[in-house]
């Protein structure tokens, strides 16, 4: 058996293998930035679409359609939407980011959706009362008062929902990306030894969700100090 030092060597040093490790990661993150933004429109979108009543306490067809599109996207496996995304919907895309970021961000935006909703849902019923009877009306009072603390109480699961998806990306090696996943089985292939490139990525994947996090942890900290001044 090989040496760990020689397999270090032939999984990251020879041909400069290290750099394909980079381009990977570069794919995952590309994808997983895209997918987050466009998953929180999308989810915005949803959240207060699914949540809309008329005033007779029945809900308009369009709020019946995020409903399904939540249900259906929560109660369906991620890779199941990739593939027909890649596959059927936009099968003549020769863009892969673009097809594994709206198939991620379509799959984040139900989730966002219920986040948000439970942001809202935290907020004191009395904040919307207040901007009422400040001469807003029920949408604008949502839109300026009631939702920007619905994100704020919703942002460390927000923050979670992106770590979630970062790592979701791994998946999209199913469909042919060069993502950091498969780059790391493509190397274990030509090597004939999985276990130094699969470690690799994941040293990779854990240093980056490792930083990501303690960024995201100091920021949160700053919202609470704002709150408490």
């Amino acid at each position: 058996m090989n040496s760990i030092v020689e397999q270090f060597n032939r999984a990251f040093i020879v041909n400069n293998r290290w750099t394909l490790y980079f381009k990977g990661l570069g794919t995952t993150i590309e994808v997983a930035f895209f997918a987050a933004i466009l998953g929180i429109v999308i989810g915005t979108v949803a959240c207060l679409a699914n949540m809309a009543k008329r005033r007779n306490g029945k809900r308009p067809i369009f709020s019946w359609i995020a409903y399904a599109y939540i249900d259906v996207i929560r109660g369906t496996p991620t890779v199941i939407q990739l593939m027909i995304m890649w596959f059927v919907i936009m099968k003549n895309s020769t863009n892969g980011v673009l097809v594994a970021s709206l198939s991620f961000g379509l799959n984040s935006g139900a989730y966002v959706a219920e986040i948000i909703r439970g942001g809202i849902q935290a907020v004191d019923q009395g904040q919307m009362e207040a901007g009422r009877s400040l001469g807003l009306s029920r949408t604008q009072t949502m839109m300026y008062v009631v939702l920007p603390q619905a994100f704020k109480n919703a942002f460390p699961s927000l923050l979670n929902e992106f770590i979630t998806l970062l790592k979701e990306t791994a998946i999209v090696g199913y469909v042919g990306m060069s993502d950091l996943t498969r780059v790391a089985n493509q190397i274990s292939t030509k090597t004939y030894q999985p276990f130094m490139p699969l470690v690799g990525a994941a040293v990779i994947y854990f240093v980056v969700i490792k930083v990501l996090t303690i960024l995201f942890n100091k920021l949160e900290r700053k919202l609470r100090e704002s709150d408490n001044r």
